[in-house]
């Protein structure tokens, strides 16, 4: 009598993760809820440090609340922040997903994959929508106030308008390729030292088979993934270069990233190139407590309002 053949476990099949409606409004109404509140302050002085370079913290704090008070913090939020943290996530999700999907067909494993994706997303942001919407955030908050006495400032659209009509899309976009570099650094970065953090945290916890961590845990796992992803500051400064309007006539013409880390390099060696390294790294915690400790309050209001199941990760 022939033997039975054995059947092996048929290969996992691969499926790509579905964008949902719920997980782009929870991204979206967390990263506007994160903007509006200490993010745009804590980016409005991280750019005045960047762009100012030999401004102290103290320096920046006094240089913002001179141009408008209260409100000098809020420079540029709308509709610059508020388009950019609408969209971002949206743009993350799709091509994150995308790009995780083709990575593991090619074989690459679960970390390899959320890396890949996490990375080719950011470069997407950044030719999406963060181009223009940094280009613009940081014009608004380091041009000149127009101070002669009866003449109403440009607006914010106004000054859009008048980069479009001498420079074009390369003048509202100027910097992108130095946004797409800090994207994908910081996405990659982010991932890899926030998942190395939590393999800490799981060791001295003695949760290592898999039990969930608690929020304060999840906080610190982020936070340290977050604040540690700042070794890119130079990146930024030189984003924060390209863009800005201050005036220096010892600054070279057509900017390009190598020109610029030149230029800050020779100016301000290299402690010029980790201005603004501070609230940035404060930036970087904002962010994880909204997505992490609001995150479970903003999840479960959305799925009473949509009806669908949340399942993206914050």
């Amino acid at each position: 009598m022939a033997a039975t053949p054995v059947r092996g476990t048929p290969p996992a099949t691969l499926e790509k993760k579905p964008v949902k409606f719920s997980n782009l409004l929870l991204g979206a109404g967390l990263n506007m809820f994160e903007v509006t509140t200490l993010g745009q302050p804590l980016e409005v002085v991280k750019t005045t440090m960047a762009a100012n370079r030999g401004d102290s913290f103290t320096g920046a704090l006094s240089r913002v609340w001179g141009r408008g008070g209260l409100m000098g913090y809020y420079q540029g939020l709308i509709p610059w922040a508020w388009i950019e943290a609408s969209t971002k996530g949206a743009v993350l999700l799709f091509v994150a997903s995308e790009a995780e999907y083709y990575a593991k067909s090619f074989g690459a494993s679960d970390f390899v994959g959320g890396i890949s994706g996490g990375m080719a997303g950011g470069v997407a942001q950044a030719y999406a929508t963060m181009g223009f919407c940094t280009c613009m955030k940081t014009v608004e908050i380091t041009k000149h106030k127009i101070a002669a006495k009866g003449v109403k400032p440009p607006g914010t659209f106004e000054t859009f308008m008048d980069i479009w009509r001498k420079e074009g899309i390369r003048g509202i976009n100027k910097g992108v390729n130095a946004v797409a570099i800090r994207q994908t650094t910081n996405w990659g970065s982010r991932f890899g030292l926030s998942r190395a953090a939590e393999t800490g945290i799981r060791k001295v916890t003695g949760k290592e088979d898999g039990q969930k961590l608690g929020s304060f845990e999840k906080i610190l796992a982020s936070g340290l993934g977050g604040g540690l992803s700042a070794w890119n500051q130079p990146i930024e400064v030189i984003r924060v270069e390209m863009q800005s309007k201050t005036e220096d006539a010892n600054r070279p013409k057509n900017l390009t990233v190598g020109k610029t880390f030149k230029y800050i390099y020779g100016q301000n060696g290299i402690k010029g190139l980790y201005r603004g390294v501070t609230p940035r790294i404060g930036l970087g915690v904002w962010q994880t407590i909204c997505m992490v400790a609001l995150g479970d309050m903003a999840k479960d209001a959305v799925e009473k309002l949509t009806g669908e199941k949340v399942t993206a990760k914050h």
